[in-house]
């Protein structure tokens, strides 16, 4: 960005229950709307412990989120390893894809998750954006497999 120039959206951790409402109408937008997601299982019980981050335009409309697992709840989900986050539900409207949203929300949660004390971050990517985030440092590992119907692959980056 450049010095002087206001940002055309900016990334905050969602704080309320506006936030999370708004997270929610991104992720319904995006894989429920578009990627044909049923819905029963968009939304889960990791939502309400999970840390929700969110990118809003300059008028307040929300244009991306994505959620940080962490902790004893989660340990099952994630390998049982403490010290590692899982970055999931990382969804950013059509309006706004091309304007890096996606990529401010994955250091938003990798900030969130170096707060933590967390030292990697895991996350499930759709195969089609394998490269989006070996962009950001993250590492494929293990077969692909399927989830929502979607070709998948879990991917890895130390912090």
């Amino acid at each position: 960005m450049t010095t002087g120039t206001p940002a055309p959206y900016t990334t905050r951790t969602a704080v309320d229950e506006s936030d999370l409402a708004a997270c929610f109408q991104v992720r319904k937008e995006v894989f429920v709307g578009e990627q044909n997601v049923p819905e029963e299982i968009e939304y889960d019980s990791y939502d309400a412990d999970a840390l929700h981050v969110i990118a809003v335009a300059a008028d307040g409309a929300p244009l991306g989120t994505g959620r940080l697992l962490h902790g004893v709840g989660v340990a099952a989900k994630i390998g049982g390893d403490l010290t590692v986050g899982s970055l999931g539900r990382l969804a950013v409207t059509s309006r706004a894809r091309g304007l890096g949203v996606g990529a401010a929300l994955v250091r938003a949660i990798e900030e969130e998750a170096r707060g933590l004390g967390l030292a990697a971050v895991d996350l499930h990517a759709q195969t089609h954006a394998l490269g989006f985030y070996e962009r950001l440092g993250y590492v494929a590992y293990g077969p692909e497999f399927p989830d929502a119907g979607i070709p998948h692959r879990a991917m890895r980056r130390s912090l």
